[in-house]
């Protein structure tokens, strides 16, 4: 019994070192081109004062096509363009109970989120600096139809 509970042990132990060691190791990447996200609350001071709209990424931590369009879309030197000509961008974690600031007041992002009828990932939410969502669109956009989504904010 002793043997056997010596082996357990042991073996917890090693898988215990090993997963420490895996999840440590995993870092963010810095993604080249990358749009500079801003907090909500920073946005929209910021869209009051140069009379833009907002753009909010809404995605989830486990989102496979968040993170495709992170590495990819957003990027794209054509996509940055009219982001940075036209828009205050923002990412929000739509599954997040961590507390942002609107309109003066806080929310849960996620609360903030549905809010909006960001319910599903991705969503991009484009917004008035009072909060009105302008337009919104689930689910994956490659780079054309991202363009496309933001060069006529009121389509």
């Amino acid at each position: 019994m002793n043997k056997r509970l010596t082996i357990l042990i042991a073996v917890g132990i090693f898988l215990g070192a090993f997963l420490y060691s895996s999840l440590k190791s995993v870092e963010p990447q810095k993604i080249e081109n990358a749009p500079n996200w801003i907090s909500l609350e920073a946005a929209q001071k910021e869209a009051i004062e140069n009379d833009k709209l907002i753009m909010v990424d809404v995605y989830e931590v486990g989102c496979k096509y968040c993170r495709a369009m992170e590495r990819e879309v957003y990027p794209d030197t054509t996509v940055r363009i009219v982001i940075d000509q036209g828009y205050i961008p923002v990412k929000l974690d739509g599954n997040s109970e961590e507390l942002i600031r609107f309109n003066g007041e806080e929310i849960a992002a996620r609360d903030f989120a549905q809010s909006k009828g960001a319910y599903a990932f991705p969503t991009v939410l484009v917004l008035t600096a009072d909060g009105k969502v302008v337009k919104k669109r689930t689910g994956f956009m490659n780079v054309d139809e991202l363009r496309q989504f933001l060069y006529n904010p009121g389509s």
